[in-house]
């Protein structure tokens, strides 16, 4: 129904089907794929993933707000900036961008807990905020495995025989027997050192001990308490370390968990941020929690949202970047990402591109690799 002088067509016919167009801004991007005559180069896919539409486009706008954080935190230091007075070697400032990193406990559940392992491993991450599953069943994958199962396997047979299922993989009760024989000894000695010593103990304290008793590298806690890096779990007894918690009140009662003294620690690592990144799997509790710390800055510079809700509810998980924008949790100059996917498909890839296609590509290493 283009235009054209020697159409009959009645004019309101033409102007009801197509509307003329104006023309595009000069150098607008154009639509293009992958060329699979060039062969199979997985960088190059992903390159192309940008200008591919959907959430391919979102994926490599990812890539780049990614990118950004980590750029940015190659950046010196100034001499004012450098953070010689904090005492708290866990929130002093390290780098010209504190990168904050959240997820759901189904993270540490399935195998994206060896991608969340490289990440604390290697430095390149200052912050974790997970929920209790986060971290217990990090710990519990050190003492016996977790299993696949299926989405369909029958939830009362599965009771029966002592099975718990997430998603399609599978935990034995045993496993959560095995971390009970593990964790209540460290309680025990928690809350005697809270009352000989008056030490105050709070979640993310928590966790680094249990990080440092756990000595196996394949933990997230472990590499996260030799490195430093403080894991902060506002509802961390919201789980199986909860339910360990609350038996041993009953054998050996009195430990107390500060959580307020966390929301300073957290809160004051967003304030001291020069540059502020986040990347959040998930939502609830973790992404508040994170997108609320930067609020105490007046946003984050550069976001990365990694779920599959929606909006329409008003919830804060499905919540696109732009509504933290209107709280002042992320800048209102950022360039914010929400990928609409799960998280086990795309943030493997989302590392690959960016901060493992980074470390390979450099001679250096953290001194932890050494």
């Amino acid at each position: 129904m283009c235009e054209n002088p020697k159409d009959k067509l009645p004019a309101e016919l033409k102007d009801a089907v197509l509307v003329q167009s104006v023309s595009l801004p000069a150098g607008a991007a154009t639509v293009k794929g992958y060329d699979w005559n060039a062969g199979v180069d997985y960088h190059t896919l992903f390159e192309s993933y940008k200008f591919s539409g959907f959430q391919a486009t979102n994926f490599g706008l990812a890539v780049d707000e990614i990118n950004k954080m980590i750029n940015a935190r190659k950046v010196p230091l100034d001499d004012d900036k450098i953070d010689s007075i904090e005492e708290d070697e866990f929130i002093k400032r390290k780098s010209n961008c504190t990168i904050f990193l959240g997820y759901t406990s189904n993270m540490a559940s399935c195998g994206m807990r060896d991608t969340i392992r490289f990440l604390v491993q290697h430095k390149m991450v200052d912050c974790i905020v997970a929920s209790a599953g986060g971290v217990e069943e990090d710990l519990i994958k050190c003492l016996a495995p977790t299993y696949l199962g299926d989405f369909h396997l029958e939830g009362k047979r599965l009771r029966e025989n002592g099975i718990n299922r997430i998603g399609n993989l599978l935990v034995p009760n045993d496993n959560y027997c095995l971390f009970e024989d593990w964790v209540t000894p460290k309680l025990d000695a928690m809350l005697a050192e809270q009352k000989e010593k008056g030490t105050l103990w709070t979640p993310s304290k928590v966790i680094t001990r249990l990080g440092e008793e756990i000595d196996n590298p394949d933990s997230i806690y472990y590499w996260a308490a030799k490195n430093k890096i403080p894991v902060f779990s506002p509802a961390l007894t919201d789980g199986s370390l909860g339910d360990m918690m609350f038996f041993h009140s009953f054998r050996n009662p009195g430990l107390v968990l500060d959580i307020l003294s966390d929301l300073r620690r957290l809160n004051s690592m967003a304030m001291k941020a020069v540059n502020s990144g986040i990347i959040i799997l998930g939502g609830g509790v973790i992404k508040h929690h994170i997108c609320n710390a930067n609020l105490m800055r007046n946003g984050a510079d550069y976001a990365v949202f990694l779920n599959t809700a929606s909006e329409f509810d008003g919830s804060d998980s499905g919540a696109r970047p732009d509504e933290a924008v209107s709280w002042g949790k992320i800048k209102k100059d950022a360039t914010p990402v929400k990928i609409y996917a799960e998280a086990s498909l795309i943030f493997p890839l989302l590392v690959g591109e960016t901060f493992a296609r980074q470390f390979h590509s450099s001679k250096e290493r953290a001194v932890s690799d050494v």
